[in-house]
C-alpha cells in the first residue's frame, strides 16, 4: 500500500467546500470500463480534486462518486451516504478493498440502484446488506468503513467502478435493456456536461427518482 506523502493531516471538513463542479462521465466512455491504478500521491493537487468531486456529487444529488466518473483513472472514491440506522457517513477512501459476508452471514437485498453516469435510470439489483471497505484516507493513512443498508450498497457500487464495472454489468441482458430504455426516456434532461449545466425541466411522461452513485 502506498505510504503517506506527508506527515500533515488534511481535515475532511476542509475538502467539503470550495470545489468546482466537474462533468460526470457516461457509460460507454473508456475510463469507466477499465481497472484503475493505485493512488500513490496524497498531495495538494489530489486534495483539490477531492474538493471538486464533493462539489460535483452535491450538484448531482448523489451519495457516492468514483474517480472514473470525473475522468480520473486512479483508485479512489468519495461518499456522503446514510447507513441502515440513518447515520450519514462522509469520507474519501483510496485504494479500497471491499469485504463481503459469506455463508450464513450473507443476506442479499434487492433494491433499486442508479448511477450518476447513467442519469435518471434505475433497476433492482441484489447485493449484500453489509460491507466493510478498507483502504487509505485523503492523506494516505489506513481507513476502514463499515457499511450497512444503503451505505453497504454504495461501498460496493463505487468499488465496482474502480475495477471497471458499472452496475449494469451485474444485470441480466433483459434488465440492462430496460435500464437503457429508461435512461433514453429521460436523457433529454441531462446536458452533455451535466451537472456543470443543470438538469433540464421535466416533461409529463414520468420521472424516476432515487439516490445514485
Amino acid at each position: 500500500m502506498p505510504e503517506p506523502t506527508s506527515t500533515e493531516t488534511t481535515p475532511l471538513g476542509s475538502l467539503l467546500q470550495g470545489g468546482r463542479v466537474l462533468r460526470i462521465t457516461r457509460w460507454g466512455e473508456s475510463v469507466l470500463h477499465r481497472p484503475t491504478r493505485p493512488v500513490v500521491s496524497f498531495d495538494a493537487a489530489f486534495h483539490d480534486l477531492l474538493r471538486d468531486m464533493f462539489a460535483t456529487m452535491s450538484a448531482a444529488d448523489g451519495v457516492g462518486l468514483a474517480s472514473t466518473q470525473v475522468g480520473d483513472d486512479r483508485s479512489f472514491f468519495i461518499f456522503r451516504c446514510p447507513d441502515a440506522d440513518g447515520r450519514v457517513l462522509v469520507g474519501a477512501i483510496c485504494n479500497p478493498v471491499v469485504e463481503l459476508p459469506t455463508g450464513r452471514d450473507r443476506h442479499l437485498v434487492s433494491e433499486e440502484e442508479g448511477c450518476l453516469s447513467l442519469p435518471g435510470a434505475y433497476a433492482p439489483l441484489a447485493r449484500p446488506d453489509w460491507a466493510v471497505c478498507r483502504g487509505q484516507d485523503q492523506d494516505g493513512r489506513p481507513l476502514e468503513i463499515v457499511g450497512s443498508g444503503l451505505l453497504a450498497r454504495c461501498l460496493q457500487h463505487e468499488t465496482d467502478h474502480l475495477g471497471g464495472t458499472v452496475f449494469g454489468d451485474r444485470l441480466s441482458s433483459r434488465m440492462r435493456g430496460r435500464l437503457q430504455t429508461s435512461h433514453q426516456e429521460v436523457s433529454y434532461r441531462y446536458p452533455a456536461d451535466w451537472p456543470v449545466s443543470p438538469i433540464e425541466p421535466f416533461r409529463p411522461e414520468g420521472d424516476p427518482a432515487g439516490p445514485s452513485a
